[in-house]
């Protein structure tokens, strides 16, 4: 391991390049990053990286963000296949038609959709950040007809628990909404009843009520880092577990159901970012007309999250 470290170490200092990698990435590929976060920890890192290269160990709508956000840059993605699904479920099209049937709408995009989509919108959110985003959209536009894109689980939290009426698209993650179910929760909630439930925001509603809390994975980091409790069911994608059991030792992690996993995120191992970092392959970019429009949802969630 030592002489791949070094290697990625020669390969970083050669092309100026930064290492981010998401939380639900592999163990080993957590480990080489130079920061390891959720979708708003690696969109703000992004934005103020002074490396040249940037290699995004992730999915392919984070890497189009980063290059959104760092045209000047090149952003390199280990495995170029890495798609979401989530992303999947609207298209400009569709997205066209469904604003179409409102007089004034107004486009909340997660941050889990594509560039082409991020520029047909008003402004982007995270899950970390979603709330704030709602209640900043609410304030400010109070006769706009709020649209939320595209998890349908997100967007029901966020309405429940800011109390602003929005109209959803009916997209979700598979992974979240159809293998975290409740039956699971409530078996793990009677093997280890002194646990505290934490789940992620694109589960599905009747998940999110049994839990403690719901929260995104790297507000779920900070609050278990918190927390004098021990002990702690997850629900969110299983590479959340290996952050969570390097920086909280002591404490015991017991995840809501193995099959949680996302196959796209585990596309990524490190021999793949040595290929793309010694041959500069797997660029990705953005038509700059898309790319300008993307931008301004974008730069807005950064403005209100910084």
């Amino acid at each position: 391991m030592n002489s791949i470290v070094n290697k990625l170490n020669d390969l970083k200092k050669e092309k100026n390049a930064i290492i981010l990698a998401h939380i639900y990435q592999r163990p080993e590929v957590q480990d080489i990053a130079d920061f390891v976060g959720d979708s708003l920890d690696l969109s703000k890192k992004v934005f103020i990286t002074d490396a040249k290269t940037i290699v995004f160990c992730g999915i392919h709508f984070m890497a189009e963000t980063a290059y959104i956000l760092n045209p000047n840059k090149t952003v390199l993605i280990p495995d170029i296949s890495a798609g979401c699904p989530m992303a999947d479920m609207i298209t400009v099209q569709q997205l066209k038609e469904f604003k179409s049937k409102f007089k004034n709408p107004f486009v909340i995009a997660y941050v889990n959709t594509s560039a082409e989509i991020k520029a047909q919108s008003d402004i982007c959110c995270t899950s970390s950040n979603a709330i704030s985003i709602l209640n900043h959209t609410y304030s400010t536009n109070k006769d706009m007809d709020i649209l939320f894109i595209p998890d349908r689980n997100l967007g029901h939290y966020i309405q429940k628990m800011s109390g602003i009426k929005i109209n959803l698209w009916n997209g979700f993650c598979p992974t979240h909404n159809n293998f975290i179910l409740s039956e699971h929760v409530l078996k793990m909630k009677n093997e280890h009843p002194q646990a505290e439930i934490l789940v992620h925001p694109e589960c599905r509603p009747e998940v999110i009520e049994i839990a403690n809390h719901a929260m995104s994975t790297g507000t779920m980091c900070k609050y278990v880092k918190n927390s004098d409790n021990k002990d702690f069911i997850i629900g969110t994608e299983i590479g959340i577990l290996h952050k969570l059991k390097k920086e909280n030792p002591n404490k015991n992690f017991y995840p809501v159901t193995d099959l949680a996993e996302c196959p796209n995120m585990k596309k990524t191992n490190i021999e793949k970012i040595i290929d793309v970092l010694q041959n500069t392959k797997n660029i990705v970019s953005v038509n700059d007309e898309i790319r300008k429009k993307a931008y301004l949802p974008i730069s807005k969630m950064l403005n209100i999250s910084c």
